[in-house]
């Protein structure tokens, strides 16, 4: 196949239909930057079925489409056709006559893309699958753009793989077992949706069969109730007329009884007519007799009602009479009591008076001491006060001239530690300046690490070519085990099926007998004809159409020699006996005619094939085999398949068993090359490792001589420092041997702070006499204003007492007594 033409019109930048002759040999474009080289490229790769708008570098595939200019309108529609030769290499089917195809690809704005093969509409996939066929397509290595050559280069070998797979041609392969895959995984899914809903239907078969069952058991049940309801109503009528007769026999006598009854009830009725005329006179006498009872009895209420009112008021009086009494006598000792209060308040309030005005001369005295002992107390204080501040002056300026010079040694201190750290790290760069014998050492150990990386590498590539002969060995066991598997899967699949079909009518009410037979090989054909439709009868005497089972009949006359008995090829239930005995096979037809007329009565002949001799007559020529004879050949056939099945079980098995282990050598090689290729990256990282320290050893070196010249100057400001601060040190400790002493400042700050607390205490005591003069006399003037407040209460109590007192001794009180008095003369 060779490329021969490529045509564009409207794709990116070929607005108008632009024509490309690929000629023999090597055909080029040449032209500057941006004139539309990599458009060509990427038409060729569009046409063959390239579906990522980012290859295209589009945002979108609608972009490919021109888009238009200042000058230009922009397209709605763009379309890339290639012509392909045949060349040496034939096309793939259905092209494989073909000696030119033109592939057409054609896209309208928002509408997608459509595909032509010489001007037939064709899919995308008929595209691509066409290329891959020819070991090429829209993303094949052979198609070099910008970059690729260098991804190729890096590639990783499962992309390497793939160059290699289609430089052998055998993409195709690949994109066509890809979707026999996908069409096999839509068939497996298909298939277990189909078994599903075959189980589905199973279940739903068995529940109406069930419910037959039921229904069936339901009619005989009812036909049951009927006939006992019938003998039970029979029952039940008889017992009614039994019960009938002994009732009418009560009744007649109940009837005699009630004749009686009537007698005496007309005997009684009279003379309760006669008691009738009397009783009247009777009535009005009592009527009379009742009223007299119940005046009498109403004014004798009354008499004890007005006896209970006047015991009540009397008794009401009497409790009024003491209660007077007592409040009297509780009113005339609290004017007593009042009186003698009044008299203890009087005279208190005089005391209090005379006691107040004696005070008043100790309380001015008091106030005048108070205030000479303040004055003495404030100037004690300023002179302690003047002293402190003295004293304190003098202390904070020791304390500073200290401080400074604590400052001065500190850093007097520092410097020396500065001093001798700088001369021992001159000391360690004078003596780490000779080196050049470990720099020999670093390069040595340089030169090491790259050989045992190189070793590395060596082992790492030997286990990469383990590797791919033991991934090569997997995929040989991975393939033969799983075609064994695909083929043991296969038998149990049709075994199921078979077991599915031949077990449809497990569950009916009467199962047929055909599913209790077995017949021998070649012989079902043979068994359907001598049966007929009567096979699928069952073998329960309960069905509607069944087989009993019967004792064997003897009879003198046999079948033809000719023939063999049937059941001496079939296993059956007994219910079979008679029909397998009187049935005879022949294993030619032409021989049925002749011997059909030496059958007996009840006998038949029947050959292979399936032809049919009956003893009246009857002849049925061999056809296609029956339903039953159908099903016993397939129950034969499911056991040679159940054998086939676990022969290629036991293969499959083998292969599991195989497959493991190149899965296991493979994962062992693949964990030496992992561990390989760790150990070269750490034979490398040893080398970069070493290299890194010969390079830090140099830059060492070349730095010493810089810190030495560099600690050599700070050495110099240290010292100038130092003798700097030595001499303030001096200057500060002068000062501070010139300060005067304390010591004869503090004893007389002590002896004022001891006056000090002397005038407290004087104002101390002179203060609490004062303030308990000016207390007492506070506590005298609140006690005469509450005598007075309680001499205006008592007084207002004395008269509301007195008050009180006359009007208990009232006249209406008296007469209240009097009243009482003459009640208990009265009673």
């Amino acid at each position: 196949m060779r490329f021969s033409r490529l045509r564009l019109s409207g794709f990116k930048s070929f607005v108008e239909p632009t024509e490309l002759v690929i000629a023999d040999g090597l055909t080029g474009v040449v032209g500057p930057n941006g004139c539309g080289k990599s458009n060509l490229l990427e038409a060729l790769r569009w046409v063959m079925g390239e579906s990522s708008y980012k290859s295209m570098r589009a945002s979108g595939m609608d972009d490919v489409i021109f888009s238009g200019t200042a000058s230009r309108p922009a397209r709605n529609m763009a379309e890339v056709l290639v012509t392909l030769e045949r060349g040496s290499q034939e096309f793939g089917p259905p092209y494989s006559e073909a000696d030119n195809l033109e592939i057409a690809r054609r896209i309208e704005r928002e509408a997608g893309s459509a595909y032509r093969i010489n001007g037939k509409d064709v899919r995308a996939r008929d595209v691509q699958l066409l290329f891959a066929d020819a070991s090429t397509g829209a993303r094949s290595p052979a198609l070099v753009r910008q970059g690729q050559i260098g991804e190729i280069i890096n590639a990783k070998p499962q992309a390497r793989r793939r160059i290699l797979e289609e430089a052998a041609g055998i993409t195709g392969l690949h994109t066509r077992r890809h979707e026999a895959e996908l069409k096999l995984n839509a068939a497996e899914t298909n298939l277990t949706r189909l078994d599903d809903v075959i189980a589905q239907l199973e279940s739903q078969l068995q529940s109406l069969k069930r419910q037959a069952r039921q229904a069936q058991r339901y009619k005989q049940l009812s036909a049951d109730i009927r006939r006992l309801e019938a003998a039970i109503l029979y029952t039940a009528w008889q017992e009614a007329e039994e019960i009938l007769r002994g009732e009418r026999s009560k009744f007649d006598e109940i009837a005699l009884q009630t004749a009686a009854l009537t007698r005496q009830v007309s005997e009684k009725t009279r003379a309760h007519d006669a008691a009738s005329e009397v009783l009247p006179k009777f009535r009005e006498n009592e009527a009379t007799r009742g009223a007299v009872l119940q005046r009498l009895t109403l004014e004798r209420e009354g008499l004890d009602r007005e006896e209970r009112e006047a015991a009540t008021k009397r008794e009401d009086l009497e409790n009024r009479q003491q209660q007077i009494a007592a409040d009297l006598s509780r009113e005339r000792e609290l004017a007593g009591d009042t009186d003698k209060i009044v008299s203890d308040l009087g005279r208190e309030r005089g005391e209090l008076e005379t006691a107040l005005e004696n005070d008043a001369e100790a309380r001015a005295e008091a106030a005048r001491a108070l205030q000479a002992a303040a004055d003495t107390l404030a100037a004690a204080q300023e002179a302690a006060d003047a002293a402190a501040a003295g004293l304190s002056q003098l202390n904070a300026e020791r304390n500073a001239i200290e401080a400074t010079a604590k400052n001065h040694r500190e850093r007097i201190s520092r410097l020396d530690r500065e001093v001798s750290e700088l001369d021992g790290r001159k000391a360690t760069l004078a003596g780490g300046s000779a080196d050049a014998e470990q720099a020999k050492e670093m390069q040595a150990a340089v030169d090491k690490a790259l050989e045992a990386a190189q070793l590395c590498e060596d082992n790492a590539n030997r286990c990469e070519a383990e590797v791919q002969t033991a991934r090569q060995a997997e995929t040989e066991a991975r393939q033969a085990h799983d075609g064994a598997r695909r083929r043991a899967e296969s038998l149990s699949t049709e075994i199921s099926t078979l077991h599915k079909l031949l077990n449809v009518n497990d569950g009916d009410l009467w199962p047929p007998l055909v599913d209790a037979m077995k017949v021998e090989p070649g012989y079902e054909t043979a068994l359907g004809a001598a049966l007929g439709d009567d096979i699928d009868a069952s073998a329960d005497e309960a069905a509607p159409v069944h087989w009993r089972a019967l004792s064997r009949i003897d009879t003198a006359q046999g079948l033809p020699a000719v023939s063999r008995v049937l059941s001496e090829f079939v296993k059956a239930p007994d219910a079979l006996a008679r029909r397998l005995q009187h049935t005879g096979v022949i294993a030619d037809d032409t021989d049925g005619f002749a011997l059909q007329g030496q059958l007996a009565p009840g006998q038949r002949l029947v050959s292979k094939s399936g032809a049919l001799w009956r003893w009246d007559g009857f002849h049925a020529a061999a056809d296609a085999p029956s339903a039953a004879a159908n099903r016993l050949a397939e129950r034969n056939r499911l056991g040679a398949l159940e054998e086939e099945r676990d022969e290629a079980a036991g293969l499959a098995q083998s292969a599991k068993a195989a497959l493991d282990e190149a899965v296991e050598a493979a994962r062992q090689a693949a964990a030496g090359e992992r561990d390989s290729r760790q150990a070269w990256r750490e034979a490398t990282a040893a080398v970069e490792t070493a290299r890194k320290a010969l390079a830090e050893h140099e830059r060492k070196a070349g730095e010493r001589s810089r810190q030495l010249s560099t600690l050599e100057e700070a050495a110099r400001r240290v010292s100038e420092t130092l003798n700097e601060t030595r001499a303030m040190l001096a200057e500060a400790e002068a000062k501070l041997t010139g300060l005067p002493e304390t010591g004869h400042l503090e004893s007389e700050l002590s002896q004022l702070r001891q006056a000090v607390d002397d005038q407290r205490t004087a104002y101390s005591d002179v203060r609490s006499t004062h303030d308990t003069l000016e207390r007492d006399a506070r506590q005298r003037t609140g006690r005469i204003k509450s005598i007075g407040q309680d001499l205006t209460q008592w007084n207002e109590r004395a008269k509301k007492t007195v008050h009180q007192i006359s009007a208990l001794e009232s006249p209406g009180v008296e007469l209240l007594r009097r009243i009482i008095q003459r009640r208990d003369v009265f009673r």
